[in-house]
């Protein structure tokens, strides 16, 4: 029964995550929302299958319980967590895709953050070169990727085990005679709320065994279709109480609104992915200092360091 369990977070853990870097939730909230988007359309890009890249997600919600998210760039995190996950499973990526992918997403023209399709006004406003990796600029985001990938290891102690309800979900919809026509809708309901719990700021997938987020899935996907569920308590067949059902079908039902109003959240940045230093700007708008007096302690490179990093990948450019 090991590999159908999780380790979930503790009540320290939970903590300590409300507390790092003196951080307002909302702004926490946007951060781990668009970095799990990210993840996610990285995964799609990537042509990997979404089992793998749910994995992904949750690897990267575990190692931020234990690590700020400040202690790098989100975007950073999300790739080597894609990265690691992937490398485990029998759809491995090689570093050059991840980083092209990568490169693409935070580009000006990704639609990723931009709530819809590109607007042209009739003429291709499509830039490459918004999106192109020089062979230096590959280099240092390659290296990145992969020391936060032994990082993200080192933190978990090497456990990067992670049991889904998916497969879970479609037992208990065959034992419940749900996958025959013209139930079909609860199925593809009940995955539907499978994937979007992987936002949830709650972090169910971190305080929840995946039995119970399958039996919560289809419990909400059959009441959207009004199918008729069995008179008695049939998830205390699958080792769910009533309270932790009830708790989880509200979580579920409330992610739509709450993913709405982060995407509304985007039109302050142009549509463009969250980003440390744009947190860091937050706060001083807010007037918000850690309580010895400093400023958010992100590793922020000078305007030295990033000169002449502008100037290498030029270089490499015109070697080219």
């Amino acid at each position: 029964m090991a590999h159908m369990i999780n380790p979930l977070a503790t009540v320290d853990q939970l903590y300590q995550r409300t507390s790092f870097s003196a951080l307002p939730s909302d702004l926490q909230d946007i951060i781990f929302f668009a970095a799990q988007c990210l993840t996610q359309a990285a995964g799609i890009l990537l042509r990997i299958p979404q089992s793998v890249t749910a994995q992904a997600n949750v690897v990267l919600a575990r190692y931020w319980l234990a690590e700020s998210p400040l202690s790098y760039e989100f975007s950073d995190t999300s790739a080597a967590a894609l990265f690691l996950t992937a490398k485990l499973s029998a759809h491995p990526c090689t570093p050059r895709d991840v980083c092209n992918v990568y490169a693409y997403l935070l580009s000006s023209d990704s639609p990723l953050f931009k709530g819809g399709p590109p607007e042209t006004d009739g003429k291709d406003k499509g830039d490459p070169s918004s999106y192109y990796l020089s062979e230096n600029a590959y280099t240092l985001l390659r290296e990145r990727i992969l020391a936060l990938e032994a990082r993200v290891l080192y933190t978990l102690s090497f456990d990067t085990h992670v049991a889904l309800p998916h497969p879970l979900a479609i037992t208990y919809l065959q034992a419940l005679d749900f996958l025959n026509f013209p139930k079909t809708d609860i199925s593809r309901r009940t995955i539907a709320y499978l994937n979007s719990a992987l936002l949830s700021p709650q972090l169910l997938y971190l305080t929840h065994q995946p039995n119970a987020l399958a039996v919560a899935s289809i419990y909400n996907a059959a009441r959207d279709v009004g199918a008729k569920m069995p008179e008695c308590a049939w998830w205390e067949v699958f080792d769910v109480d009533r309270e932790e059902l009830g708790f989880l079908v509200v979580g579920l039902r409330s992610l739509e609104g709450w993913a709405r109003k982060q995407r509304e959240s985007y039109s302050e940045l142009g549509g463009s992915m969250v980003t440390r230093n744009w947190v860091e700007t937050e706060m001083r708008k807010r007037g918000l200092q850690f309580g010895n007096g400093n400023s958010i302690d992100i590793q922020m490179e000078d305007e030295e360091t990033a000169m002449m990093r502008h100037m290498d990948e030029k270089g490499a450019e015109l070697e080219v």
